[in-house]
């Protein structure tokens, strides 16, 4: 098979969670298949520095930079399947077609998109159902969003989880935990803290956990500080208006991306890692922290719970009591704390990017024999 992917989602440093996916996938597909030949597309400027493919060691994958912003009908030639990793145009007549759709957002959570986006959007999802031969879902929770708006077929959708690259999340041992602790306190942390992980915009719901966070310290049930890590989104000021409203300026650390080396050591040291979010189509940081061996509270909405299973502590995201009670059961039991983390690295090791690409690879080879 010529299989071209289109990795316009992993060509600068800073990853989000599609980011991630794309460029596991690509890895884990280069170390697993060496029978089909790869073409990894994609459209940058000339004189652009700032966005690169990452090149991989195997000799049947080629990088087919699109400069001139030619399309990829006429950038790639004979093309078996087309994968676009995530939704986008689909603006290929040759060769058959695979798109993954991570997340029904703009449906299922209209509040944070425009009209004219969501119109859009629809659009857009209109032509993929049209074109695509086959569509990957990361997960029962998309896979259920796509049936209910779009009555889509089951036999045209595949259900392909994400997974973690072990060798990045895992639990730490001495020497590297101290290592580890001398991170934290160079990056400004130096007490016990609570970890949030996701961008920083209304659906991560990060305004309800500084809620629940204001209980805690209200109840002087925790003294140590909330660690938010990632980037800012589109309508983040609610949040620092909370946090005046509140008084929490010196209580809430805001540190940014980090890299995944630094992201691993936080979810170590965090007593307790909590995604309270309202819509997820997967929750790479749900399994990532679970990977580090940190006890999980997340939300009971959309994906979560799925990717959980029953090694993390489930809360309804719109309760900032509840999901404050439940930070306090971890932190007030050791039992429990013991139990979550021993559950949740087992249940991490159901999700891996080997396993995502050998799955993917199922759907390209049966795509090509339909």
């Amino acid at each position: 098979m010529k299989i071209a992917i289109n990795c316009r989602s992993f060509l600068k440093d800073q990853y989000t969670g599609i980011g991630r996916y794309s460029y596991n996938l690509v890895k884990s597909l280069s170390e697993i298949d060496n029978e089909n030949e790869y073409f990894l597309y994609a459209h940058k400027g000339i004189f652009d520095r700032k966005r690169k493919i990452p090149r991989f060691v195997a000799p049947n994958f080629h990088v087919k930079v699109d400069y001139f912003n030619r399309g990829p009908e006429r950038a790639l030639n004979n093309i078996d399947i087309y994968h676009a990793p995530s939704p986008d145009r689909i603006d290929i007549t040759g060769g058959k077609v695979i798109v993954t759709v991570h997340d029904l957002i703009y449906l299922t959570y209209p509040q944070g998109h425009t009209p004219q986006t969501i119109e859009e959007t629809h659009k857009q999802f209109q032509q993929i159902i049209g074109r695509s031969q086959k569509i990957i879902c990361v997960s029962k929770s998309t896979m259920g969003d796509l049936q209910r708006h779009f009555d889509i077929s089951p036999s045209k959708m595949r259900l392909v989880y994400q997974g973690i690259d072990r060798n990045v999340f895992y639990p730490l041992e001495m020497p590297e935990r101290t290592k580890a602790q001398e991170l934290v306190r160079l990056k400004g942390v130096r007490d016990p803290y609570i970890l949030f992980v996701g961008t920083i915009e209304p659906r991560k719901n990060l305004d309800g956990l500084i809620r629940a966070f204001t209980v805690l310290k209200d109840k002087k049930v925790f003294t140590g500080k909330l660690v938010v890590i990632g980037m800012r989104g589109w309508m983040e000021g609610p949040v620092f208006d909370l946090i005046e409203r509140f008084k929490l300026k010196n209580d809430i650390i805001f540190l940014g991306y980090l890299s995944s080396q630094e992201l691993c050591y936080f979810y170590n040291m965090a007593e307790v890692f909590v995604f309270p979010s309202f819509y997820e189509g997967f929750g790479f940081p749900i399994v990532e922290a679970m990977s580090c061996g940190t006890p999980v509270v997340t939300s009971n909405k959309s994906s979560c719970p799925e990717v959980a299973g029953d090694a993390a502590l489930l809360v309804d995201p719109h309760n900032p009591l509840e999901i404050a009670g439940t930070i306090e059961q971890i932190l007030g039991d050791k039992g429990l704390r013991k139990v979550l983390q021993g559950n949740g690295f087992h249940r991490a090791l159901d999700f891996s990017f080997i396993s995502t690409a050998k799955n993917t690879l199922r759907v390209y080879q049966e795509v090509y024999n339909s």
